[in-house]
C-alpha cells in the first residue's frame, strides 16, 4: 500500500478488500486506504466487490502480495492512451529460499509472452459490462476474465513492473498452490476450450524460446524442471480429485506465515486502484 501511495500518477482511489482477517490487516489497510470493505470468500468476489465501490473511470487489481514500481499506474494509463485497451504488467519475482528463487527464475522467462499473460487494468465500466471476475472460479480467474475482454479490447503491455512477494516457498506449496487451482481447470478448459488449453499447457513456447538462458543457469534451470513436473502433477491430480473443503483456508494461512521480503523499490485480501 506504499507503494500504491508512492505512485507518479496523482489522482488515486485505493479500495482494500479484506477477506475477515482476524491480524492487524484492517487496521494497517485504514491507514493507507480511502475504503477498507470485508468481503468473502473468495479472491474473485473479493476483487468484484472492490471494483464495485471503485469510482474512477479505470481500475488496476492488485493482491497483498505486491510491490508496485513507481510508474505502475502512470504507465498503465499511458498504454491505454494510446489505444483504449486492457492491459498487463510483467512481474518480477522476489523471496527465500532456493524454490523462491526458481519461480522468479521462471517467471523472467515470461517477461514478454502475452500468452501467460493476465489483465490487471481495465476501464471499469469494461469491467462491470463483461460481469468481472468468474466468481465460480477459483484458479485461472484473470486468464478468463482477459479473454472476454479481448472480446472488446486488445491486451496490450505497461512499461512498468510489478514485484511479486513469493515468501520463502517450499516444493510442498508450490504442489498444493497447484492441486488446489487444479479443480477450477476443467470448468476453464470447457468454457473457452482452445484457448484455455493455450495458457494451462507445461509446454510454453517462452520456456523452449529460452532454452539458452536454462541452460546457461543450471542449478535454476534443474529446480525449474523439477518444479514444473511437480506441479504439473499436482494440478492433474487436483483437477481428477476432490479437494477437503477447507484446503483453501490452508493454502492462505501458508502464505500469511511466509517469511515476507522486500525488495530494493523501495491476511488474504485484493486491492483495486482506481484512477480518477
Amino acid at each position: 500500500m506504499e507503494s500504491i501511495r508512492r505512485q507518479s500518477y496523482p489522482a488515486l482511489e485505493l479500495v482494500v478488500v479484506d477477506n475477515f482477517s482476524s491480524d492487524s490487516t484492517p487496521d494497517i489497510a485504514r491507514r493507507f486506504a480511502d475504503l477498507v470493505l470485508q468481503v468473502g470468500p473468495e479472491r474473485s468476489a473479493q476483487r468484484n466487490a472492490g471494483v464495485r465501490a471503485a469510482s474512477g473511470q479505470f481500475v488496476l487489481i492488485l493482491d497483498s502480495d505486491m510491490v508496485l514500481g513507481a510508474n505502475v499506474v502512470e504507465a498503465c494509463v499511458a498504454a491505454w492512451r494510446r489505444a483504449p485497451s486492457i492491459v498487463w504488467i510483467a512481474e518480477t519475482s522476489f523471496g527465500a529460499g532456493y524454490w523462491a528463487r526458481c519461480k522468479a527464475f521462471e517467471r523472467s522467462l515470461y517477461a514478454h509472452d502475452d500468452i501467460v499473460a493476465a489483465a490487471r487494468f481495465f476501464e471499469r465500466h469494461l469491467f462491470l459490462d463483461i460481469g468481472g471476475f468468474d466468481e465460480s472460479l477459483h484458479a485461472a480467474e484473470d486468464w478468463d476474465i482477459s479473454i472476454r475482454a479481448q472480446q472488446l479490447r486488445p491486451l496490450v503491455r505497461a512499461e512498468a513492473c510489478i514485484y511479486h512477494d513469493e515468501g520463502r516457498l517450499s516444493l510442498f506449496e508450490l504442489m498444493r498452490k497447484k492441486f488446489y487451482y487444479g479443480g477450477s481447470h476443467r470448468a476453464f478448459l470447457v468454457k473457452h476450450g482452445a484457448e484455455a488449453k493455450k495458457r494451462l499447457s507445461p509446454f510454453r513456447a517462452s520456456l523452449f524460446g529460452n532454452f539458452g538462458a536454462i541452460v546457461a543457469h543450471p542449478v535454476d534451470g534443474f529446480g525449474l524442471a523439477i518444479m514444473k513436473i511437480g506441479e504439473l502433477a499436482a494440478a492433474v491430480l487436483g483437477r481428477i480429485s476432490s479437494r477437503p473443503a477447507d484446503l483453501h483456508a490452508e493454502v492462505y494461512a501458508s502464505n500469511d506465515s511466509a517469511e515476507q521480503c522486500v525488495p530494493d523499490v523501495g491476511g488474504d485480501g485484493s486491492t483495486e486502484v482506481s484512477q480518477r
